[in-house]
């Protein structure tokens, strides 16, 4: 399946629906064992306006002033939960009357730093790679600076290991280049990166974002449509992220932007020295990739991290 095309969005609902209904059923098992969280044990009045906002309430008798256990107000008249209703309807029935062990169920983060907490670079959430070869730029203690540390896909890291060892997603020699299907998110169109987003967010009760990336060079007009999609699709949040080396990096960097991009620094003498990002500079003792100098010396925290 290629990431953002329709049999992928499918897969995608698939998964976070049985994500979904895997975690409220173990929500249910957990209540019956350790007790529900304390909110759905609560009593709460049925207000004028809840009823405007869920009139199948005053078809199940409910009238202004009366009262409505927290278990039953969430099971049976959360959108979602009608939702989760229409999968297993025995289990919101228990739910009602039992309670869950908590309020909501799953979130899913704008990739980052989780994917590389679970088993080096493992799981990017609903995201894809950013890129198989790239830089972070992480806070090391000590460091005046931001510290550039390589970081490579787990895919890249599994066909290494189990087909080609000299595979290298940067090599112009055929036989060590990788296959066509290692597909990174530079090689899907931001509208694709919304339309995972609409599918995998129907089940999913909390928050969720994704990240599109987006070209230095795409249009102001296509780019904005962007943000319009994602409302017309529904999402809850959308970020877009564009290497603008003049505003700020990024925390995680491609190659490729660092060689192409030329850093300018101005010394007291008034001598002007330049250098690609990715260069190493030796600057007040400590040695620097030219971008990550730039950065802290502009944005003024140099020496502070």
């Amino acid at each position: 399946m290629k990431y953002g095309e329709q049999d992928s969005l499918e897969f995608t609902e698939t998964v976070s629906r049985e994500l979904a209904l895997t975690g409220w059923q173990v929500a249910l098992e957990l209540a019956k064992e350790k007790g529900p969280a304390a909110i759905f044990d609560e009593m709460f009045e049925v207000t004028a306006e809840m009823l405007r906002q869920r009139p199948e309430m005053s078809d199940h008798g409910y009238r202004e002033g009366d009262q409505v256990k927290g278990s039953v107000l969430h099971a049976n008249y959360s959108r979602y939960m009608q939702k989760i209703g229409q999968l297993d309807p025995e289990l919101v029935s228990e739910l009602a009357k039992v309670g869950a062990r908590f309020t909501h169920h799953s979130s899913i983060a704008p990739t980052g730093t989780i994917a590389l907490s679970i088993a080096n670079n493992a799981s990017n959430g609903i995201e894809p790679s950013f890129a198989h070869q790239y830089a972070r730029n992480i806070i090391r203690q000590g460091k005046k600076t931001k510290q550039k540390v390589d970081v490579f896909s787990y895919e890249l890291l599994a066909y290494r290991h189990l087909i080609n060892p000299k595979a290298s997603p940067q090599s112009e020699i055929p036989e060590e280049q990788l296959p066509d299907y290692f597909i990174s998110s530079d090689d899907i169109s931001p509208n694709n990166h919304v339309d995972i987003q609409a599918a995998a967010q129907q089940w999913i009760d909390s928050s969720i974002s994704k990240t599109a990336n987006v070209p230095t060079d795409y249009p102001y007009e296509e780019f904005k449509n962007i943000y319009r999609y994602a409302h017309e699709k529904g999402l809850k949040g959308c970020t877009t992220f564009r290497f603008n080396p003049e505003i700020h990096q990024g925390v995680l960097v491609k190659q490729q932007d660092l060689e192409k991009t030329r850093y300018r620094f101005v010394l007291e003498n008034g001598e002007v020295i330049t250098a690609n990002g990715n260069e190493v500079i030796e600057y007040d003792g400590e040695t620097h990739t030219a971008a990550n100098l730039y950065d802290a010396l502009k944005e003024g925290y140099y020496g502070e991290l």
